[in-house]
């Protein structure tokens, strides 16, 4: 099959296409002029020049291809203009999605997040379960916003899709707001911890290309929701265990709540002042995410698509060599 994925160079996408590259599919990947081609050009994929933002790079893309992976979003707790969060996560999304009907594409999975559930009354939650009442960050917000955009297509135009939503995604190479955590603990940048008992559901990236993949392979899915992840555990027990592996000690100091908050707060206005990201990835945005947490229950993938789920442990030895490295 001829597959077109959007958001490659990311850090769940350079794993999709990497575990693509070795079938025999053929791949064409969406590439901005911004990213970071490396990977990429070491695989056998064609590079394809546009954005999600732009309608006609996408048709162009995709014209001649089976399937389609949108993989690309806008993951950031904070953005010093709050407009990019719509313009990717929903007109982008739109967009891929509207293309992918007019060339007449067999199948979309498009990449979600479990936080676009919020927190809902079922704990742990699955699928099909109703979302909370609060997305808790633009991110997550702006990202259920596109998915509903996307069963709306489904419902009223037939748009082939099925959807993948990944919980707290751990690995190597990660820039984004896990691995810049899990880079300032072991290097010491941490004044302290915080949101200690808040639990997560744990992912390996590699777990999620592959639950990515196989949703792409299997037939007669359309319609489909797939939750990726397994592991509960609290953000304490997280830190403890990369303590651990590097062994370096963790911070003296736990802020409370109350405390934690309103340093956010106070860092978030120094932020959109000075048009720079809040020390320590400090956000309110990303403080109110890692107080509320998500829990649910990932096993639908493991029946249906047959991924078996890595330990954490081994994502965090994976992800503090890389940082040695």
């Amino acid at each position: 099959m001829k597959i077109f994925i959007t958001g490659a160079t990311g850090f769940i996408g350079t794993h999709v296409a990497g575990r693509l590259a070795q079938t025999k599919h053929e791949l064409r990947c969406l590439v901005r002029e911004t990213s970071d081609i490396s990977r990429l050009e070491k695989l056998n994929i064609v590079l394809v020049p546009g954005d999600v933002t732009d309608r006609n790079s996408l048709v162009e893309g995709m014209r001649g291809c089976d399937w389609v992976i949108d993989v690309a979003g806008l993951y950031s707790f904070w953005e010093p203009q709050k407009q990019v969060f719509t313009d990717i996560n929903i007109s982008g999304t739109r967009n891929v999605m509207e293309s992918a009907l007019e060339t007449g594409i067999a199948k979309v999975v498009h990449v979600s997040t479990a936080g676009i559930y919020g927190t809902p009354e079922d704990r742990p939650f699955t699928e099909e379960s109703p979302v909370g009442p609060d997305r808790y960050c633009e991110y997550f917000r702006t990202k259920y916003e596109g998915d509903l955009t996307a069963w709306e297509l489904y419902e009223k135009r037939g748009l082939p899709v099925v959807m993948v939503y990944p919980g707290a995604v751990l690995g190597p190479g990660d820039p984004k707001a896990s691995g810049q955590y899990i880079s300032n603990l072991v290097h010491r940048r941490l004044p302290a911890t915080v949101f200690n008992d808040s639990v997560f559901t744990f992912v390996h990236v590699r777990d999620v290309a592959e639950a990515i993949v196989r949703a792409t392979e299997k037939e007669g899915n359309l319609g489909e929701k797939y939750l990726a992840g397994k592991h509960h555990m609290t953000w304490g027990s997280l830190n403890e265990m990369i303590t651990e592996i590097s062994g370096v000690a963790l911070p003296k100091l736990s802020l409370p709540g109350p405390l934690t908050m309103f340093n956010a707060a106070l860092l978030t206005m120094i932020a959109n002042i000075i048009k720079k990201p809040p020390l320590w990835g400090m956000s309110t945005a990303q403080m109110r995410v890692m107080r509320a947490g998500f829990v649910f229950d990932g096993s639908k993938a493991e029946r249906e698509l047959g991924i078996t789920y890595t330990p954490v442990r081994v994502a965090l030895e994976e992800a503090i060599e890389s940082l040695r490295e």
